[in-house]
């Protein structure tokens, strides 16, 4: 398994830059995630037998699209949550925001967060 490079810290300017490859990544990933769903219902529209291929499948979705964003610098904490270090905290974006309008301190997390201004 070939390990991350170390985190970047972002300029503001850098960070916003590279949000819309994240945002294009996240896409892609999360209509991979959906169209998995939408297969395992029409396959056993009980759930019983797909639950646990759909979990592995999504669970493998969801790792490969973290490696991706973690490749470009920035850190994924969490489902379709990423930050990016700028040094005094993180730059945070989360589907489907548009555009990077929040930062929080490496110690308040996502429940933190605040507008930039």
């Amino acid at each position: 398994m070939t390990k991350a490079p170390p985190a970047k810290t972002f300029s503001l300017g850098e960070a916003q830059g590279l949000l819309a490859a994240v945002r294009e990544r996240t896409r892609r990933a999360m209509e991979e995630v959906h169209a998995l769903s939408l297969s395992a219902d029409d396959e056993d529209p009980d759930g019983a037998e797909t639950t646990e291929a759909f979990r592995e499948e999504a669970t493998r979705i969801l790792a490969e699209w973290a490696r991706d964003v973690e490749s470009m610098g920035a850190e994924v904490k969490g489902p379709w949550l990423v930050d990016f270090d700028c040094g005094a905290g993180y730059y945070c974006w989360s589907w489907p925001e548009e555009s990077l309008d929040f930062f929080h301190g490496y110690k308040e997390g996502f429940a933190g967060r605040v507008r930039l201004q």
